[in-house]
């Protein structure tokens, strides 16, 4: 029963699952949205300038219908008439034409936004497939654009048929008035028709946008399976995360036993930790360029032998240098003191070993700071 329920999708898509849709051009999309805007557009142009369109349109035909005797004998003269009518309808259609743009650019955006996606644009052969297309038409989404279709029909056909009922007085006086009255009355008549007609279609939009948002969402939703999945790529696999770790570990270690050989001094415990220092001109302080406990410290100071570096023991210090200091970083201030006696016998003693004479004694109560040496205990 976990397997099966771990496999059935009942989580909401993840910010990761909807950007990744997006860029494949799954957005949520509305047709009804985009068709309602258009004729609204339309309808409502149509409401302030349909007088006066129908004029434009009926003295164009006019005009376009007029033969003189200059036209008869030189059909040149026809061209040009038909460039004038050309032109003076383009100007005529085009504030319908460019609020149509406006408006099919505009619907986008109002459910889903504007989304540019190439991955949409590649040719897939899974969309030919006819068994998977008459799967689609018979699926719940089928139905529903089917109920859809047929409720448009019903609501644009019932609300034409009440106008045309409640205004068939004034489509019956139509034909009593005179053309250019009965052209101005037809064209307000329409207008007022299309734009109730295209208002009724809005409670179609009021339905159908929630639906297309709620089924964008439910087909992107995910199992408990995917969720964990994702969150296993964002986070980074633990044995992967482990993994790397241990390998930024290694090379973070020997990069420091390759910089024990050029120190001044190692501090031992004497065998429990080791820390290797180096003082060189132009340092502001001491820096400690490796330490370790247990086998990390055996190694140190095996590389230290190897390579003539000298080992101081000094515990307590040794103890505070390996619990108060960071690899590459500067000695504590408060081990001033204690790390320039140590080094100061260490040059005493690279001095004695070139010219002779006594040899210098290693400093016996190297001061700690109390606070350091607790914490270091502790430790």
């Amino acid at each position: 029963m976990a397997e099966e329920s771990d496999s059935e999708r009942t989580e909401p898509a993840s910010a990761r699952r909807l950007e990744q849709a997006r860029e494949e051009g799954q957005v949520p999309r509305s047709h009804e949205v985009g068709a309602f805007l258009v004729l609204i557009v339309a309808a409502a142009l149509f409401w302030f300038i349909g007088p006066w369109l129908v004029l434009r349109v009926s003295d164009m035909f006019r005009r376009g219908l007029q033969v003189d005797q200059g036209m008869a004998r030189e059909p040149q003269q026809m061209m040009i008439r038909l460039a004038e009518l050309s032109a003076d309808a383009v100007l005529t259609f085009s504030p319908l034409l460019m609020a149509l743009i406006l408006g099919a650019l505009l619907s986008p955006f109002l459910v889903g936004r504007w989304n540019f996606s190439p991955k949409a644009l590649q040719p897939d052969l899974f969309r030919l497939d006819p068994l998977q297309g008459l799967g689609r038409l018979f699926s719940f989404s089928g139905l529903a654009e089917l109920f859809k279709a047929v409720a448009k029909a019903l609501v644009v056909g019932g609300v034409a048929t009440w106008i045309l009922w409640s205004e068939r007085g004034e489509l019956l006086a139509l034909f009593a008035q005179p053309s250019e009255i009965s052209l101005s009355s037809a064209g307000h008549l329409l207008s007022f028709s299309f734009l109730v007609i295209v208002l009724a279609m809005l409670l179609i939009v009021a339905v159908d946008v929630p639906f297309q948002i709620w089924q964008y969402h439910d087909k992107l939703k995910m199992s408990r399976q995917e969720v964990k999945q994702e969150g296993k790529e964002l986070e980074g696999n633990p044995e992967i995360k482990g993994r790397i770790r241990q390998l930024q570990r290694e090379a973070a270690r020997k990069r420091m036993m390759a910089a024990v050989p050029s120190a001044d001094v190692i501090v031992t415990n004497p065998t429990h930790y080791a820390v290797a220092l180096a003082y060189k001109s132009g340092m502001r302080a001491p820096c400690v360029l490796a330490k370790g406990a247990g086998e990390v410290a055996r190694r140190i100071r095996g590389i230290g032998v190897d390579n003539g570096v000298p080992i101081v023991e000094a515990p307590p210090l040794a103890r505070a240098l390996h619990q108060h200091s960071e690899i590459d970083q500067e000695i504590p201030t408060l081990l001033y003191a204690a790390v320039a006696e140590i080094l100061a016998y260490v040059y005493q003693l690279a001095e004695w070993q070139r010219t002779g004479g006594h040899r210098p004694l290693l400093p016996q109560n190297v001061v700690i700071p109390a606070e350091l040496v607790s914490e270091a205990t502790n430790g």
